[in-house]
């Protein structure tokens, strides 16, 4: 059974999981951030290097999907140090065969371990930020969620410092993987073990059958659907942004590659600052009138993109993009996790539906934008943001006792 646990116990509970969030964030932006190093040394051209990400990509999707079946096996606590272990490992492959082996088979291999590993971490360090989330008795998931996006800045700035002094990529993953590995073991030992989180408890040993069924009762339950059309349109539209705002820019708009750079990063810095400090925002006028006001701001700032005839406006268009879309996932989290005991599963459905999204979204609208064009097919979010608006009060609380905060 689940014990209570000590001030101490908790705090360190709560920086063990924002630091998994931030090494997730670091490790997707070393190897995105190394993408041309990894090109030149193994010579391969642009189709190749998409087929090596699309290999990412799947295995991220698996990953995630099978996140409840992992969990139901191992527990979060377990789950998140295999995952990590494996992630880290990844990074590491993917330098190794970059750099010392030269073998394309090799980075495949390391980036299906990436892959894997983070997909299925995801999963369950949610879990764990929504348990936090609770004990604590206000609104702080979205930060976990900047916390992750720090790890990809800080990941991005180490990739591009590695470059400019000539690191090579297996000096430069190896240095990342050992961070990583170091972290996994760390944050393993400050984790506590929890049965909601279907960690194995001493005396109490439930078949894996039984504990498979309680990690996937919550796709029998319409509102986790309608969470995860909260989800889906708001990480749609992220995952979008991060991958077609600055083409957008550049072929949509006719701007330089620099201000392409620009429009992302206004994006990015909207999204974060809103993930930062739109806790005590959602506390004081709740979950559902923060998650329209938000879906209205981002659909706004779409259409502003995409039909905007002047630079400012187009910046302006993505800031409102990065705002509209800050809190969808993080609310859509915490909106799973009401009722404590049913926590686990449902976070981890709801996390499931905007993961792939997230990841499947950006290569879908790709396909689509070579037919009808970039900018038209941004038109797709706008009306998955709104679908997304319309759909918010299924994130209204649901009446449950509450436990007593702990900090």
């Amino acid at each position: 059974m689940d014990t209570a646990l000590t001030r101490s116990q908790f705090v360190r509970w709560r920086i063990a999981i924002f630091a998994i969030f931030l090494s997730s964030g670091l490790s997707i932006a070393t190897w995105a951030s190394r993408v041309p190093s990894i090109g030149a040394a193994l010579e391969i051209d642009k189709a190749q290097i998409g087929l090596l990400l699309l290999g990412m990509g799947i295995s991220s999707i698996v990953g995630i999907s099978t996140g409840p079946m992992v969990m139901a096996r191992t527990g979060a606590r377990l789950g998140m140090l295999i995952g990590m272990l494996m992630f880290g490992s990844g990074v590491a492959l993917i330098g190794l065969g970059t750099d010392v082996f030269g073998s394309v088979p090799v980075v495949i291999v390391g980036m299906i371990l990436f892959g894997f590993g983070n997909g299925s971490v995801d999963v369950m360090m949610n879990v764990e930020a929504t348990a936090i989330e609770q004990q604590m008795g206000k609104t702080i998931l979205p930060v976990f969620h900047a916390f992750f996006s720090f790890g990809t800045v800080l990941g991005a700035g180490a990739g591009a410092g590695a470059a400019l002094l000539g690191l090579n990529v297996a000096a430069h993953a190896g240095i990342i993987s050992a961070i990583i590995l170091t972290a996994a073991v760390v944050c393993f030992f400050q984790v506590p073990v929890r049965e909601a989180a279907l960690d194995p408890v001493p005396d109490e040993k439930p078949s894996w059958g039984r504990r498979m069924h309680t990690a996937l009762e919550a796709w029998r339950e319409p509102r986790t659907y309608a969470l995860g059309v909260v989800m889906l349109g708001m990480s749609f539209a992220e995952g979008g942004a991060n991958d077609w705002i600055a083409l957008g820019v550049v072929e949509g708009h006719g701007e330089e590659v620099g201000m392409g750079a620009l429009a992302l990063t206004v994006f990015s810095v909207g999204m974060t600052v809103v993930r930062l400090f739109g806790g005590p925002l959602v506390d004081r006028f709740g979950r559902v009138a923060v998650l329209r006001v938000l879906a209205v701001a981002a659909a706004s700032g779409i259409l502003l993109f995409i039909l905007a005839d002047a630079l400012p406006l187009v910046l302006l268009g993505a800031a409102l993009w990065g705002i509209g879309a800050s809190l969808g996932f993080p609310l859509g989290m915490s909106a799973a996790a009401d009722d404590p005991a049913k926590a686990a599963a449902r976070v981890s459905a709801a996390a499931t539906i905007g993961y792939v999204a997230f990841l499947g979204g950006p290569p879908v609208l790709g396909v689509i934008s070579e037919q009808i064009g970039l900018l038209n097919t941004l038109f797709i979010l706008v009306a998955l943001v709104i679908m997304s608006g319309l759909f918010s009060g299924a994130a209204r609380p649901l009446r449950v006792e509450e436990n007593a905060p702990v900090a």
